[in-house]
């Protein structure tokens, strides 16, 4: 594959957080210096949106960052498509610590053009009882067809966030997890998980340690900017209420299935 056309894609509910996210993402450049465009995906299932990066034909290579994973080497990433590229992977990304075979979706960079020589979507088994998430028979596909490169991952020192691993050993990206409970009011998430109370402070020391080893300053958002984030967050709950409530019914078979 020569030059290929590179994306970036975040599967995106908080604005706020994407734009955090985005501030450490958004200048990157190819090999040849071009620079790299950026897709917020919003409303989409867990395992919907790989098939849009798919079906988007203006792009070979898609790094995939979730809006809580915090690049601190850009050139860690750029490096690593051109060893998917040359070697021939379709799929390199940290193991999900559920099921070592699927790589967890926080953050992948995905070889599209590879992967259409051979997609059938009649070829992808649907999410059984048993799997904990909906991407689990796509990357499963995936490394059934393709060849996985299989990324190193450490703990950070907050016993949470994962490190993500260039195979040379260098720091891609921090992820943070629990990322639904960053935008939540403190009060709300005491109620619906008190264990999780302390997600927001949590996050935001592994964005400003992220923003420090990357020497650049965290974006100070002013009035207008809040206001365009509550106005987002309301319409996104608008529409993923409806998209939870539409999943009971699975929910509560799979549940039943266990007894």
């Amino acid at each position: 594959m020569n030059s290929p056309r590179i994306k970036i894609f975040t599967r995106s509910f908080d604005l706020r957080l994407y734009r955090l996210a985005k501030g450490l993402f958004d200048d990157m450049r190819d090999k040849e210096g071009r620079p790299i465009p950026c897709v917020r995906l919003t409303d989409q299932t867990a395992d919907g949106y790989f098939y849009t990066m798919l079906k988007d034909t203006d792009c070979d290579i898609a790094i995939n960052i979730d809006e809580d994973a915090f690049v601190v080497d850009p050139e860690a990433i750029i490096d690593l498509v051109d060893i998917v590229v040359k070697e021939g992977y379709a799929n390199a990304g940290c193991p999900d610590f559920r099921d070592g075979s699927v790589t967890n979706p926080f953050f992948n960079v995905i070889n599209l053009q590879l992967l259409r020589t051979k997609f059938d979507h009649s070829l992808i088994a649907g999410r059984s009882f048993s799997d904990p998430e909906p991407y689990y028979p796509l990357f499963r596909w995936i490394a059934a067809y393709f060849h996985t490169l299989y990324l190193s991952c450490r703990r950070h020192s907050d016993g949470v966030t994962t490190i993500a691993l260039h195979p040379e050993g260098r720091t891609i990206c921090l992820h943070t997890w629990y990322s639904r409970f960053y935008s939540m009011p403190s009060w709300v998430v005491r109620r619906v998980d008190p264990v999780q109370s302390c997600q927001k402070p949590r996050i935001d020391a592994i964005i400003a340690e992220a923003y420090g080893i990357r020497c650049l300053s965290i974006p100070d958002f002013r009035l207008k900017d809040k206001l365009e984030f509550a106005g987002n967050k309301i319409l996104r709950w608008t529409i993923k209420i409806p998209q939870r409530v539409s999943k009971w019914p699975w929910k509560l078979r799979r549940m039943l299935s266990r007894h």
